[in-house]
């Protein structure tokens, strides 16, 4: 069985169109197991009733944002070895620096075509 029928993601965006746009990418490599939360908070609410492998999380949302997720995340026993990308459309030196020191996995800038979010993930989890 493919890695892409067994993994289970979970998409974080507080502007439902971003999350429409990861999910119909993530539904076009074939992946079908994707959640979506709206900010950081609503994510960890998700994650406890529902784990997955892999988030990605955009950077900028109210209430918890994509870094302050990955620190709550790196925190937790039952949540720190979760795969983490951040997305953002600021990618600035500092914000990488800072999402590398908390142990993001990787991350990617919008905007981005569905080739690159796939290679992104595959950098993370291997081959889909």
């Amino acid at each position: 069985m493919a890695l892409r029928d067994q993994i289970r993601i979970m998409v974080v965006d507080d502007m439902s169109t971003s999350r429409g746009i990861i999910t119909q990418s993530l539904d076009g490599m074939g992946i079908r197991h994707v959640s979506t939360a709206e900010d950081g908070a609503d994510a960890l609410r998700t994650f406890a009733a529902h784990p997955v492998h892999l988030i990605i999380s955009d950077y900028n949302m109210p209430n918890m944002d994509g870094l302050k997720l990955l620190h709550h995340l790196r925190s937790g026993p039952r949540t720190k070895g979760v795969g983490f990308i951040l997305i953002t459309g600021r990618a600035e030196q500092q914000i990488i620096d800072h999402g590398q020191k908390l142990g993001m996995n990787n991350y990617l800038k919008k905007p981005f075509q569905p080739a690159d979010l796939r290679k992104c993930i595959e950098t993370v989890v291997g081959p889909l």
